[in-house]
């Protein structure tokens, strides 16, 4: 996979990566162990409408289902199911080779951080499955802020800790939610998105 479309342009003082459909390609996962999830509490989930729904919280996610189809599911259930059959399939994560290149290219030449809209225990499962959790000097997901992607609190935290301006720092993202979060936060993002456009001969 080409790097060229999603390489950093200067200036930049700190990169900071969304993980799940980022850094790792996590989404296949995440729709089997939601499917099979909400399956148990008697509720079929669609493909389509989990997809448009990249980069929410876990949490965040059943809340939109109880409210656009009135359902009731418990949070604290539905999620502890989910968390458990995602860390039992996480070593089966796959990195997104080009754009981990790019943090391998990078590490100990610039901060970098790990800035997620999941679940702390799911996001190090996933980086410790694909090797590259050393790449990064913090790791930062919902679990840190008090609202998760599109605000901007993740991103701004992942700055903080890395005494990086935000207006100084470049995201990597690919999902809508994210990319607003980005912006809020006044920083660059580059949407990974751009690499299977460039595969597929659209870019």
């Amino acid at each position: 996979m080409n790097t060229k479309p999603i390489l950093p342009q200067p200036p930049y003082a700190a990169l900071i990566f969304d993980c799940d459909g980022t850094l790792a390609d996590t989404m296949p996962i995440h729709f089997q162990t939601w499917t099979a999830t909400l399956r148990s509490f008697g509720v079929e989930l669609n493909e389509e409408w989990f997809f448009k729904r990249s980069g929410i919280s876990a949490k965040e996610l059943i809340r939109t289902l109880n409210s656009e189809f009135g359902y009731s599911l418990d949070e604290k259930l539905t999620f502890a199911d989910k968390q458990r059959r995602y860390i039992a399939l996480a070593h089966t994560a796959v990195e997104i080779q080009a754009v981990a290149d790019i943090a391998r290219t990078h590490y100990g030449k610039v901060p970098m951080a790990v800035a997620s809209g999941g679940h702390r225990p799911l996001v190090e499962a996933t980086l410790d499955a694909i090797g590259s959790r050393y790449l990064f000097d913090t790791v930062v997901t919902v679990n840190d802020v008090a609202q998760g992607k599109p605000a901007p609190d993740i991103f701004l935290l992942a700055a903080k800790r890395l005494g990086v301006a935000p207006e100084e720092c470049i995201v990597y993202e690919d999902s809508d939610g994210g990319i607003e979060a980005a912006n809020r936060a006044l920083m660059r993002v580059i949407d990974v998105r751009v690499l299977w456009r460039s595969e597929a001969g659209t870019f």
